[in-house]
């Protein structure tokens, strides 16, 4: 986000909102509040900057971070989403199984990503509720998609939005491991997929950049869940369009002009995920490396890269060194990638 805003004259300023040693914050009347995460731990800073008049989508992220709430503005609004419900005292797994068959999916309200918060309720395995998730948790009919897909989005204050072609996605244990964007076959889904993504900023009065995570079911579209903030699903616009979406999130909130993004070329993007830096990766005469400089952990996004798709021979050839770099876990992914970047 700092990246981008030096491209546009703006000053961006991180933030650790639950640092134990923050002292108050210096704030101007002028001064922006955006977010990178939905869930906003109370603080004495987090207080302090929600309560600053330009704090952008307030009300929003409390929303949107508690499942619960996330799924009924979808039902609401008549938008399809996995058959759910609230997990309560009451609950018992019999019954969940009976409404939603034999594989049911449990999703802690808040705090659950990349895979974590999550229980299987699986038939014929006798497998219970966790006590301490009734009321902390709904459950969800399991989906047997085809693939999934997700929309990134951007709306202005005067209300017009804004898109990025479908992203075709592929999960690994709950983690995006690599995208692909755009792809010509899915753009008959494009217009129904904006439709939805508009409903739901336009409802929520949001500015700023959000995504939209889905699966594909034939030529329909179920929400899966919604980020009202950038999206690790929508890096490849880094490198392949002429505004990323990180730029495009702050011309929005910062009222600046904001046209259609234009697609310069194809892109797959590879996360590099608790794998240590390689600078062999810097050598693929058609990638981008972005890394985070974090402490390498397993499981933890430290990392991605984005590879031009024009040229297949030159991608399938990155695809390749690639698999000879990476370790084990992304031999399926990078497979993946070459055969959905021809489809």
């Amino acid at each position: 986000m700092a990246h981008a805003g030096e491209r546009l004259a703006l000053h961006v300023k991180p933030v650790d909102i639950m640092s134990p040693q923050a002292e108050p914050l210096v704030l101007g009347q002028d001064d922006i509040i955006t977010v990178e995460r939905e869930q906003w731990p109370e603080s004495s800073i987090s207080l302090q900057l929600s309560q600053h008049c330009h704090f952008i989508n307030g009300p929003v992220f409390a929303r949107l971070a508690d499942r619960y709430s996330q799924k009924s503005l979808l039902d609401e609004l008549a938008i399809a989403t996995a058959p759910w419900e609230l997990v309560q005292q009451e609950t018992q797994s019999a019954a969940l199984h009976q409404r939603y068959g034999g594989r049911v999916l449990l999703k802690r309200r808040t705090g659950g990503y990349d895979g974590k918060g999550q229980h299987w309720l699986k038939q014929p395995e006798k497998t219970d509720i966790p006590a301490d998730w009734r009321d902390e948790a709904i459950a969800e009919q399991a989906i047997n998609f085809d693939e999934e897909v997700s929309l990134v989005g951007a709306r202005t204050q005067d209300g017009r939005c804004v898109f990025y072609p479908l992203t075709l996605n592929l999960h690994q244990d709950g983690i995006l491991m690599a995208s692909v964007a755009p792809l010509a076959r899915l753009e008959s889904l494009q217009t129904k997929a904006q439709a939805m993504l508009s409903c739901i900023m336009n409802e929520l009065n949001y500015v700023g950049v959000m995504a939209m995570e889905c699966f594909k079911i034939g030529d329909d579209l179920l929400v899966n869940e919604l980020a009202p903030r950038v999206h690790n699903s929508g890096h490849w616009t880094q490198s392949a369009c002429h505004i990323s979406q990180f730029e495009m999130h702050l011309r929005a909130i910062a009222g600046l002009p904001m046209p259609e993004p234009k697609v310069n070329y194809p892109a797959v993007m590879i996360n590099l995920i608790g794998v240590e830096k390689d600078n062999n990766w810097l050598s693929l005469s058609n990638g981008e490396l972005f890394w985070y400089d974090k402490a390498v952990r397993p499981g933890r996004k430290v990392g991605h890269l984005n590879l031009s798709a024009q040229d297949e021979v030159e991608l399938s050839q990155s695809l390749k060194l690639l698999s000879l770099w990476l370790p084990e876990q992304y031999q399926a992914p990078l497979e993946w990638a070459a055969k959905a970047s021809r489809s």
